[in-house]
């Protein structure tokens, strides 16, 4: 099935002023920035972590680590064969028992993939808190889950499908809703 642009919704210079943005509220959240770390959900949370550390770096002068966390196999919705030919590495070579964890995804949708993510990070260790930072939050929730820290606010249809692209892997920062198109 193809898929339409309906829109282009952030370019580099949005998500740029929507990471620097959030970085300002993770700095006056967490007083205690030895105790930060940052977990990003593979693959497009891991780049957007290691950019929130660069920024908290350049503000506060302090190297907060980053880690990288699979969710594949914690998913409700993958059977263990298929989740066998998915799964790629989890990287967390610090300590997240008593850490504040800065749990970050490029798009907040049903809930799910932070649900597994968290079962994760609670089979690594006990943190202190987790907090949640999303690009993009579009809403439909199935869980009760919330971001602590979001980008952009998206409503969307659940037709629609929200497309997160960086220059780490896309070779462009962007943000699009694309709809599928049915080709007769």
């Amino acid at each position: 099935m193809e898929e339409k642009i309906k829109a282009k919704v952030m370019d580099a210079r949005k998500i740029k002023r929507a990471l620097e943005r959030m970085t300002t509220e993770i700095l006056e959240r967490n007083r205690d920035l030895e105790n930060l770390v940052i977990v990003g959900i593979r693959t497009r949370g891991i780049y957007l972590g290691k950019r929130i550390a660069a920024l908290i770096a350049q503000a506060e002068k302090i190297k907060v680590p980053v880690g990288v966390l699979d969710i594949t196999l914690y998913r409700d919705d993958f059977s263990e064969l298929e989740a066998q030919h998915m799964v790629q590495k989890t990287e967390i070579d610090f300590p997240i028992t008593d850490k504040d964890v800065l749990l970050v995804d490029d798009v907040l949708f049903t809930g799910r993939t932070i649900r597994a993510a968290m079962d994760s990070l609670i089979d690594l260790g006990r943190p202190r808190t987790i907090q949640l930072l999303v690009l993009i939050d579009r809403g439909h929730r199935e869980l009760p889950i919330r971001a602590d820290y979001v980008g952009k606010f998206l409503p969307t249809s659940k037709r629609e499908m929200v497309q997160v692209h960086l220059d780490e892997i896309d070779g462009v920062d962007e943000v699009l809703i694309t709809e599928p198109v049915e080709i007769e």
